[in-house]
């Protein structure tokens, strides 16, 4: 959906530099100190699971290093690279695409995800994103629960220059993403971004209500909605996998949004929830600006991760 802006990948670098001095910390020094050797593969895994990256692919990328062939005149730049195509080949297969404006009209996108995990955010960037590349984009404030979350959506929609629909405090969240589908069928919306609640306190009732939003929209539209972005919050670290987990076995989703890596030093994490995920990652954050929402690129992401200048793959 998001073609790189200017500058992102610098900004990519720069949010992730926390991460990166976590996972290269002792690194270089270990590794090109003398020819690897079992300990300090050990030390290396072990480096690998405080940065958050999860015990197996830590085993992996170890065991790919395992086959280098680093000695004394390895370079530092020698060493990140390789780790950083050993993270990219952890993450390649889990990267996905997110492009609503190449499906069908309107393209209804449903936003998962706990409170506070930038998931109105998102969707608001998205929708900025959209119509400023022309689309006829509509924002229904699908959380009506929250005052303040239908007030913040407001006013991204009002930045974005979208439509957007709200219901009273209280109301059936189910009713007003039908009637912000049957209004985009008719006045011939692009595009409909729905927000939902996120109260895991109340787990099972709320996910009675997303399965009962999804079962609404697919009356008027059996395969509405056409994605299901799942928000995540990278500062909550491995706490991120067990969201995953409650959401994605309750609900089908069909893409993961990692938010405020630049907020971090365990931007690691997104490799084992990739891998614990049936869902690709499509979309990455690294601040609040409409722009610093981007597409997820395995390859600079893995770059930006260990310390290297980030470029995108092929």
């Amino acid at each position: 959906m998001i073609g790189p802006k200017h500058g992102w990948l610098e900004r990519l670098g720069q949010g992730l530099s926390r991460s990166s001095r976590q996972m290269t910390r002792q690194v270089s020094q270990a590794l090109t100190a003398r020819p690897l050797d079992q300990e300090q593969l050990d030390a290396l895994e072990e480096m690998l699971i405080e940065a958050d990256l999860g015990p197996r692919a830590a085993a992996r990328i170890a065991q790919a290093f395992g086959a280098q062939r680093f000695g004394r005149s390895s370079t530092e730049d020698e060493v990140k690279e390789a780790l950083a195509a050993a993270v990219a080949a952890e993450l390649a297969p889990r990267q996905g695409r997110f492009d609503p404006l190449g499906g069908p009209r309107p393209f209804v996108v449903l936003f998962i995800g706990v409170n506070g995990s930038g998931k109105t955010t998102t969707l608001g960037k998205i929708g900025a994103d959209l119509t400023g590349r022309g689309a006829k984009v509509l924002i229904a404030a699908g959380d009506t629960f929250r005052a303040a979350a239908v007030e913040q959506l407001a006013v991204w929609a009002g930045r974005a220059g979208a439509d957007f629909m709200s219901a009273p405090a209280g109301a059936d969240a189910a009713g007003l993403a039908y009637d912000a589908l049957e209004r985009a069928r008719l006045e011939a919306y692009d595009v409909v971004l729905i927000d939902t609640a996120g109260r895991l306190q109340n787990k099972q009732g709320l996910m009675d209500e997303l399965t009962k939003m999804i079962r609404v929209l697919k009356k008027l539209d059996p395969a509405a909605p056409h994605e299901v972005l799942l928000v995540l919050d990278a500062t909550v670290g491995r706490n991120a996998l067990a969201q995953e987990n409650i959401f994605g076995n309750a609900i089908g989703v069909t893409g993961i949004v990692m938010t405020k890596l630049d907020g971090t030093a365990r931007g690691g994490v997104l490799v084992p929830v990739a891998q614990a995920s049936d869902s690709p990652i499509k979309l990455i954050g690294m601040g609040e600006g409409v722009d610093d929402l981007q597409d997820f690129d395995a390859h600079a992401f893995s770059r930006s991760l260990v310390g290297l200048e980030a470029t995108v793959h092929g």
